[in-house]
C-alpha cells in the first residue's frame, strides 16, 4: 500500500506515515524521510514544518513514493537523490563513485591546517588527488586554497566524468586536470600536496559490510586487498618521485590502520607529520613528508 493510499494527502500526514514505514529499516528514519521529502517536494526543512497542512502535488507525491520504495528496498538516501553534500558543496554521485562521507572531511582539514601552518595557503600549490571519485577531496581543498590547482586521477573514466562535472558546477574546472589511470600510472611531474582516500577494507571483510555499502558503493573503491593495505603500498612506492621538497602527502585510513600505514610510508622514506581523528574520535587521516 502506498503512502497516498494510507493517509490523506497532506504533507504532514504523508511524512508521518513514511517515518513509521521506514522506522523498521533505519534508526535514522526521521532524518532520512526529511532528506527525501526536501528532494522530492522541493521544500526546505523549515517549509516541511510550516506547510505540513498543505495538500501535496500528485507529481511530487509520486516522486516521494518512488524514493520511499527504493529506500525500503535498501538503496541509500543519497544514492536515491543522486548527490551528497561534502565540505559545504553539493556533489553529484554516479554508480562509479564512492559516496563521500563526513569522516573524509578530516583529511581535508588536516591538509588545510598543515598548509596554513607553513604559511603557504596563498601559494600556487600543485595538488594531486589519487582515486578522486566524485572529486570531493580535491574540490574541497581548492575551495580553501585559492591559488592551488589540482590534478585528479581515477581508474574509472566514468568517475572522472562525474568529478569534472562537479568541478564545473562549483567553478573549479579551469583549475582541475583529469588523468585516467591507476595511482601514478598517468601522472608526470611533482606536486606540493598529494592526497588520497584509497580503498582500505580487507577483501574478506567486504562481504560482511552493510548491504547499503556493499551493493551500492563501487567494489574497487572499497576493497584494499588481503589486509586492506595494498593501495598504501602502491602509493608509498612511488610517492617520493612525485612529491616536491617540503611537500605533503596525506591519506585517509581505517580506524585501526595507523601503525601499519605509518610503517609502510616510513619504509619508503617518509615521516609522519600528523595523525588526525574524525568527528567520531577515530583515527582517520595521516600526513607525511619526505625525510
Amino acid at each position: 500500500m502506498t503512502v497516498s493510499q494510507m493517509v490523506s494527502e497532506t504533507l504532514g500526514a504523508v511524512l508521518r506515515a513514511a517515518r513509521l514505514r521506514l522506522a523498521a529499516r533505519s534508526e535514522d528514519a526521521a532524518s532520512e524521510v526529511r532528506l527525501l521529502a526536501e528532494w522530492a517536494f522541493g521544500l526546505t526543512r523549515l517549509e516541511l514544518v510550516t506547510k505540513a497542512d498543505m495538500p501535496v502535488d500528485p507529481s511530487h507525491l509520486e516522486a516521494f513514493e518512488g524514493a520511499m520504495t527504493r529506500r525500503l528496498a535498501g538503496e541509500p538516501v543519497h544514492r536515491i537523490m543522486g548527490y551528497r553534500d561534502f565540505f559545504g558543496m553539493r556533489l553529484e554521485l554516479s554508480a562509479e563513485t564512492l559516496e563521500p562521507r563526513p569522516d573524509t572531511e578530516a583529511l581535508v582539514e588536516l591538509v588545510r591546517d598543515l598548509v596554513t601552518a607553513r604559511g603557504r595557503q596563498d601559494d600556487e600549490l600543485a595538488m594531486l588527488d589519487l582515486g578522486t571519485g566524485t572529486g570531493a577531496i580535491a574540490l574541497a581543498l581548492l575551495s580553501v586554497l585559492k591559488n592551488a590547482t589540482a590534478t585528479i586521477t581515477d581508474i574509472s573514466s566514468k568517475a572522472l566524468e562525474t568529478a569534472m562535472k562537479n568541478a564545473r558546477t562549483h567553478g573549479f574546472s579551469a583549475r582541475v586536470a583529469a588523468m585516467n589511470g591507476s595511482w601514478f600510472d598517468a601522472v608526470e611531474g611533482r606536486f606540493d600536496v598529494i592526497v588520497s582516500n584509497p580503498p582500505y577494507i580487507p577483501s574478506n571483510v567486504v562481504p560482511a559490510l552493510d548491504m547499503e555499502v556493499r551493493e551500492h558503493d563501487p567494489l574497487e573503491a572499497l576493497d584494499g586487498g588481503t589486509d586492506g593495505l595494498d593501495p598504501y603500498r602502491a602509493i608509498a612506492s612511488e610517492v617520493a618521485e612525485h612529491l616536491t621538497l617540503g611537500g605533503i602527502v596525506a591519506v585517509e585510513i581505517g580506524f585501526n590502520q595507523a601503525d601499519d600505514v605509518t610503517a609502510i610510508f616510513a619504509a619508503a622514506g617518509l615521516v609522519v607529520l600528523e595523525l588526525r581523528k574524525d568527528i567520531a574520535g577515530r583515527h582517520r587521516a595521516l600526513a607525511f613528508a619526505l625525510r
